[in-house]
C-alpha cells in the first residue's frame, strides 16, 4: 500500500464499512505503522485500486485489521488472492497464528475465513459501532503446521485454476 492509493481505498472503504469507516488519515498512519502490513491490489492497466487488505504483526500474531473488494467486483475471488497474500505475508513475518474479527451478519466473509481453517472461538458483543452488532473472533491454527500448509498450497492451485478460467 502506498500514500497514493488511500483516494482509492477511501472509495472502497466508505461502501464497504459505512459512516464508521477509516479515514484517510488513519490508511496514512498505517502505512507506516511499523507493526503493519498493507497491501493494495491495483488494476495494472488503469491503476484503479480494486482491494486492499492489511495486519498488524503483534508479537507472532498477524492481525488482520483489514480487508475489502469493490463492490462490483465481489464474487470474483479478488478477495480470496488478498486473504492468501496476507497469509504468504505472515509467514515472511515470522507470524504462527492469524487473526480477526468479522461482523456476525457477514457470511460471505465468515464462509471465505473457514475455508482457510479460521474458527470462531469467541464474540465481541457490540463491537461495530455503526449498529452494534457482534463481531466473531476467529484464529488460525498454526500457520507452521503441516497440515494447515498442505491445505494452502491446494486452495492457491485451486484458485490459480479458476483465475485462469475467469
Amino acid at each position: 500500500m502506498q500514500k497514493e492509493d488511500v483516494d482509492g481505498i477511501m472509495e472502497i472503504e466508505r461502501v464497504s464499512f459505512g459512516t464508521f469507516h477509516w479515514s484517510p488519515e488513519s490508511f496514512l498512519s498505517e502505512i507506516d505503522n511499523t507493526m503493519g502490513y498493507y497491501l493494495t491490489g491495483i488494476d495494472k492497466e488503469t491503476g484503479k485500486v480494486l482491494g486492499y487488505c492489511g495486519f498488524w504483526l503483534i508479537l507472532d500474531e498477524a492481525h488482520i485489521t483489514t480487508i475489502a473488494v469493490r463492490p462490483e467486483l465481489r464474487g470474483q475471488h479478488l478477495g480470496e488472492v488478498l486473504l492468501q497474500r496476507l497469509i504468504e505475508e505472515a509467514y515472511k513475518n515470522n507470524a504462527k497464528w492469524i487473526t480477526l474479527e468479522v461482523r456476525a451478519s457477514n457470511i460471505a466473509a465468515q464462509n471465505l475465513y473457514y475455508k482457510y481453517d479460521f474458527k470462531s472461538l469467541g464474540l465481541r458483543k457490540k463491537y461495530y459501532q455503526d449498529n452494534d452488532e457482534d463481531a466473531l473472533i476467529m484464529w488460525t491454527e498454526n500457520i507452521w503446521d503441516t497440515k494447515f500448509k498442505e491445505k494452502l498450497a491446494k486452495l492457491k492451485e485451486a484458485l490459480k485454476n479458476k483465475l485462469v478460467n475467469v
